[in-house]
């Protein structure tokens, strides 16, 4: 196997961020693992990688420790170790008061954007620890709402608090392991999934108003960047948003 190799997992690859992530990951020399639920949209995006040839589909529920346990392991056995996690996957739950959200929708947005972030950190790490030369990266996606809500989004917001809580701890435990851990918190990337904003979502003073997005290759870059850093340098935490959404001044 070759020194060089770079090998990546990318969860919630299928389509969106991860989609742009990995692709940019595989411009950039990496062999990466492409992770989510939906086998035809891994392909999809296997098949537009620059080097489809260094990138592999795995059918994963993050929600499912066995599932998580099984891709890394066939992760290892493919390319022979793991550089990278990009923990993404993850869904919104939110557009209604706390108290008329269902407790279904509740449990399964901590189900997915925290026990399954847990479950591929806990993972990588095992991974990571073991393998050689040790070490290696994780990289959260974190949001906006990290750090800020919006309205009605009690549910989504909290797990991505918890990311935050994660992430630190990961960085902290990590360090005898050669194991840097660190945060992207993305606002308004552009992506089927918030074509929304261009309409007009609710805003905290109860207008409903149209928000500006940027490209989500700008997230890939930066994703990127970050993972091409050597292990004795790290970026914690850092915020790409569009530049003229509502953040700053939010409520």
């Amino acid at each position: 196997m070759s020194t060089d190799l770079r090998v990546a997992v990318v969860t919630g690859a299928g389509s969106g961020i991860g989609r742009s992530v990995a692709l940019a990951l595989n411009r950039e020399g990496w062999s990466v693992v492409l992770a989510g639920r939906r086998p035809e949209a891994l392909q999809q995006t296997a098949d537009s990688a620059a080097s489809p040839e260094r990138m592999v589909c795995l059918a994963t529920d993050v929600t499912d420790a066995d599932a998580v346990e099984r891709l890394f392991d066939r992760a290892v056995a493919r390319f022979g170790r793991v550089d990278l996690l990009f923990n993404n996957a993850g869904i919104f739950v939110g557009g209604a008061p706390l108290d008329e959200t269902p407790v279904e929708s509740i449990r399964a947005a901590i189900d997915v954007n925290l026990l399954g972030a847990f479950l591929c950190a806990r993972q990588a790490m095992r991974v990571m620890k073991a393998q050689t030369p040790k070490g290696g990266r994780i990289i959260n996606n974190g949001s906006i709402s990290a750090h800020t809500p919006r309205p009605n989004s009690a549910p989504y917001t909290a797990t991505k608090h918890a990311i935050t809580g994660l992430t630190k701890s990961i960085a902290l435990d990590g360090r005898a392991f050669n194991i840097a851990c660190g945060q992207i918190d993305i606002g308004n990337a552009a992506t089927d999934l918030s074509a929304a904003f261009a309409k007009g979502v609710p805003q905290a003073d109860g207008r409903i108003a149209p928000e500006p997005s940027m490209d989500v290759e700008h997230v890939a870059r930066t994703v990127a960047h970050m993972a091409g850093l050597p292990l004795n340098a790290n970026m914690p935490f850092v915020t790409v948003m569009a530049t003229g959404m509502p953040y700053f001044g939010r409520g």
